[in-house]
């Protein structure tokens, strides 16, 4: 109740994509803590403290949302700019992650199946504005500034895969064959449009590559975690799937550190990686969900990567909180457009 109070009294108008933050959250807590770990570290108290702060932020982000919609701010703030509007996806990616976790953590089964059902409908109305938006793309000067926020359409659809099949008992195969498919549909669609915009000549990697862009690997990932959650694909198929998943991981991830040397380079340490930046949680979720996808495919590189990746990925957590903390005690919490330049890795 106290994040919501704070939302409510603040007036906050979050960023469209703010919810990555509880999809990050989440897919750390459920995905990498809950398998490193295991089930009986996890289920005790620190597990349920955990769960209980992600349902907190993802209700309080819920409640700014609604006041948008009270205060008739809604379409200004999250539909009008046509590449912001794709940030609506960590709203149903979010509310999957949760579901899941009233599932898991609270055997809320009725009420994760009906919470289920909602996102089910949320999904829709984001498909039918993200067909649109394409649309848009391909005739606007917006298209050349896309980036991957476009592939959320991957991720919350995949997100539903996940979602389904671990609340419901049954899921129809042809359901999660028409999601995974449509998943990859919107992938590639959107990986041309990233790709078209960074064919030409005359960008600059520490100005012009978005943080965003390492969904590129982390849309892949929650495709693959679907796929073997669903029983889409056999053992043999989604190793072969890992092995792509991880080339794209490390191509992304190189492009990444050479922004990273580039930005300290040019702006120093403080503006150049630690300030705070909502896009930055893209980072977290893109390198949990590869941890969690890896943690259930069997390779001469698991236990490496699972290992290494656990206190990567906690660090990356750790520095991401604090710059959100030290953002919001100074008051200078920022709520660019997702299609804007950038300020921070």
């Amino acid at each position: 109740m106290g994040t919501v109070l704070f939302i409510i009294l603040k007036k906050i108008n979050i960023h469209t994509a703010a919810m990555a933050a509880v999809m990050a959250f989440g897919i750390v807590t459920q995905g990498v803590l809950l398998n490193f770990f295991g089930m009986p570290f996890f289920l005790g108290s620190f597990g349920k403290i955990l769960s209980i702060a992600d349902l907190a932020l993802w209700l309080a982000f819920l409640v700014s949302i609604g006041l948008t919609i009270f205060k008739g701010e809604f379409k200004m703030l999250h539909y009008a700019n046509p590449i912001n509007r794709f940030g609506i996806g960590t709203w149903v990616a979010g509310t999957s992650i949760c579901g899941i976790i009233f599932y898991r953590q609270f055997g809320a089964g009725a009420e994760a199946q009906a919470l289920a059902i909602l996102n089910g409908g949320l999904w829709c109305f984001y498909i039918w504005i993200s067909l649109l938006g394409f649309k848009e793309l391909r005739s606007s000067p917006f298209g050349r500034q896309a980036h991957g926020v476009l592939l959320l359409t991957t991720v919350s659809t995949q997100s539903l895969v996940l979602l389904f099949n671990t609340v419901f008992h049954e899921v129809p195969v042809i359901l999660n064959a028409a999601l995974i498919f449509t998943g990859f549909l919107f992938y590639f669609i959107s990986a041309w449009f990233i790709l078209k915009r960074y064919a030409v000549r005359g960008w600059n990697v520490a100005k012009d590559w978005n943080n965003t862009n390492c969904i590129l690997h982390g849309a892949l990932s929650i495709s693959g975690l679907a796929m073997y959650k669903s029983g889409f694909a056999d053992g043999s198929a989604v190793m072969w799937f890992w092995l792509a998943v991880f080339l794209v991981f490390l191509i992304v991830e190189a492009v990444e550190l050479i922004r990273l040397g580039l930005r300290i380079r040019f702006y120093g340490f403080r503006e150049g990686i630690f300030t705070y930046d909502v896009t930055q949680w893209s980072r977290i979720f893109t390198f949990a969900m590869f941890f969690t996808f890896t943690f259930f495919i069997e390779s001469p590189l698991q236990a490496i990567i699972l290992n290494t990746g656990i206190w990567i990925i906690l660090l990356l957590l750790a520095v991401e909180l604090y710059l959100c903390a030290e953002s919001l005690r100074r008051k200078q919490v920022q709520i660019p457009a997702a299609f804007s330049k950038e300020t921070s890795v």
